[in-house]
């Protein structure tokens, strides 16, 4: 199946991402641009099962969100800019779809899950989609599902106490009915460019 790639605003990111793995504590056994080459270019599979807790303290699995187009993103609800940027892209994205849009789920699964409780992560999710459902879990089942989407992270050292930061991937992954890979949005994709992807998707299941 064709990719979604958009791989032109990725230069920039390629240099951070190995400077982050050089000067901060991993929290991931590979590069951030190692990982980004694998997500690219589609070099290993992506996604897989996993088992957290939601923003109101449920357990959830992958397995509920069959039947449903996913819109997976990984960050920290403590982002100060890529994470609002994207979150809202993919907000307003299932908006655009209108009805069709109930058919696409959003996920934002946290890498900071020590300070992103279910509690913290309510009030995040609130802000960009009434849909949308926020993911965390203890560090071990955080660092299993970032393995499985391939997502590097790795906390910075703050300049201040009170200024937390954590580095990471912030790819929009696209996950297909079945929970399978579908492709990935990079960082700064617009919401019209994830419904020009999406609506097609719907359209040949009858969801348009």
């Amino acid at each position: 199946m064709r990719k979604v790639r958009f791989v032109s605003a990725f230069a920039g990111g390629i240099l951070l991402g190995a400077a982050a793995w050089l000067l901060w504590p991993h929290e991931t056994e590979r590069s951030a641009a190692e990982l980004m080459d694998v997500v690219m270019w589609g070099k290993e599979p992506v996604g897989g099962p996993f088992a957290l807790v939601d923003h109101t303290g449920r357990p959830r699995t992958d397995a509920d969100f069959r039947g449903k187009l996913l819109l997976i993103y990984f960050g920290f609800t403590y982002c100060a800019d890529a994470c609002p940027i994207d979150l809202q892209s993919m907000s307003a994205a299932v908006d655009k779809l209108g009805p069709a849009g109930d058919a696409v789920q959003p996920l934002f699964i946290t890498v900071d899950p020590e300070k992103d409780t279910p509690e913290q992560l309510k009030a995040y999710v609130s802000l960009f989609h009434p849909r949308m459902v926020g993911l965390t879990g203890d560090p071990q089942q955080i660092r299993n599902v970032a393995k499985a989407y391939k997502v590097y992270f790795a906390k910075r050292e703050p300049l201040q106490a009170t200024n937390p930061n954590v580095d990471h991937s912030s790819f929009i992954f696209l996950m297909d009915r079945e929970g399978k890979y579908l492709g990935f949005f990079p960082p700064g994709t617009s919401a019209d460019q994830i419904v020009s992807v999406i609506r097609p998707k719907l359209a040949s299941a009858g969801a348009l």
